[in-house]
């Protein structure tokens, strides 16, 4: 009976001595601290937890909230862009520990002001430009940019439908986007360029940031015809016009019409065109010197759908021109008037073949060709690839 009673008791008291381990609280930490007051605008800027997750951070300049993105176990939140020099930046974050409570973390920083910095700027489309389904993003820098990667992160293609595209640089000043394929037609799109304190070199930042925001019109494409001398328009895939035409008439290379997929660059109702252009000045036996009316540019080596008096009995039977698309009158007339920035031409039949950096003959790339020379690859109409976590920042800058 002892030895019965004594089990008794030591269970009664294993039981009543037993409990649950209290739960850690939740532990934040923010980078850069609170107190900084001359914070580099590439400093990683992030909030961790530890034995919580994130509720919610508010991150802002003194103006305007700012976009960040948080990791799939919601511990980790980081900004979306860099940081502008010389402004005041407050983040405060909201977490729940795995005790069940709720705590705030607050930090306030400032950056410094730099020293230099690259100004962009974009070439083409204009502000609120109507254009069309061909029209690329032109961005130029006013220097040589090393950072090609981040530089393309940050410049932001916001589209109205889903749209595939990607960056391309022609040159450490020069890149341009442009689609997988042509833009839907009537897309309304936005380039936010997130520059202001983006290290672009190992001693340089971003100047500011950059808007723009432009709407796809219709689309026309015309294919025009070195072989059967006539050209069809198209608008919004339903043909709408056939004109009869006369192109390059060959004998030199420059009078010999590019075949290839030309955009139209600009219109003026009259342009003087000077064979002293292409290297055939007063005295060259083919010298000449016309004004010419409804002047739709294509290239930058001196082609032009424009009107032609002087070839309409040549126009739809034989090429005699210096390498422009004569037209007739009316139907140089009706083109011009159609005509919106961005348009595509399509010349086929000549064996002289349209440049890629010949005016805007982006679309001479195949698709493989132009993401050959991206840093970041495709994006899908939101935007570019996102901004790396701060783990994966690079350790070479």
């Amino acid at each position: 009976m002892r030895r019965a009673t004594a089990v008794a008791a030591c269970v009664l008291a294993a039981s009543g001595c037993a409990h649950t381990a209290p739960r850690p609280e939740a532990i934040v930490t923010i980078s850069p601290e609170s107190g900084g007051h001359a914070v580099r605008p590439d400093t990683p800027v992030a909030v961790r937890v530890r034995d919580g997750r994130l509720r919610t951070v508010v991150f802002t300049d003194g103006e305007r909230s700012l976009e960040g993105r948080t990791s799939p176990d919601g511990t980790v939140w980081w900004p979306k862009w860099t940081l502008a020099p010389g402004r005041a930046y407050r983040l405060t974050a909201t977490v729940t520990g795995v005790d069940g409570r709720v705590s705030t973390a607050r930090s306030e920083f400032r950056t410094r002001r730099v020293a230099r910095t690259v100004a962009a700027a974009v070439l083409a489309p204009g502000e609120g430009a109507t254009v069309g389904v061909g029209m690329p993003i032109m961005v130029r820098f006013a220097a040589p940019v090393q950072n090609r990667a981040e530089a393309e992160r940050a410049l932001e293609v916001r589209t109205s439908v889903p749209v595939t595209g990607a960056w391309h640089w022609f040159s450490d000043t020069d890149v341009v986007y442009r689609p997988r394929t042509y833009w839907p037609a009537h897309t309304r799109v936005r380039l936010v360029a997130h520059l202001s304190g983006l290290r672009l070199t190992r001693a340089a930042y971003g100047a500011q940031d950059v808007e723009l925001g432009f709407g796809i019109g219709d689309s026309h494409v015309t294919v025009a015809s070195a072989r059967s001398h006539h050209q069809v328009v198209r608008i919004n895939g339903r043909r709408a016009r056939r004109m009869p035409i006369s192109m390059g008439k060959g004998g030199r290379f420059a009078y010999t019409t590019t075949s290839g997929v030309h955009l139209t660059m600009e219109k003026a109702h009259h342009v003087v065109m000077d064979s002293a252009s292409v290297g055939c000045p007063p005295g060259c036996p083919d010298h000449y010197r016309h004004d010419v009316y409804f002047a739709v540019r294509i290239s930058d080596s001196g082609e032009y759908e424009h009107s032609a008096p002087w070839s309409v009995g040549d126009q739809g039977s034989r090429n005699v021109s210096h390498g422009c698309i004569n037209l007739g009158p009316r139907d140089a007339r009706w083109f011009y008037r159609r005509t919106q920035p961005g348009d595509v031409v399509e010349v086929t039949g000549t064996h002289r073949r349209l440049s890629p950096g010949n005016g805007w003959g982006f679309w001479q790339l195949t698709w493989p060709e132009w993401l050959s020379e991206s840093s970041t690859g495709v994006s899908h109409g939101q935007g570019l690839a996102a901004p790396p976590s701060p783990a994966e920042e690079s350790a070479s800058w």
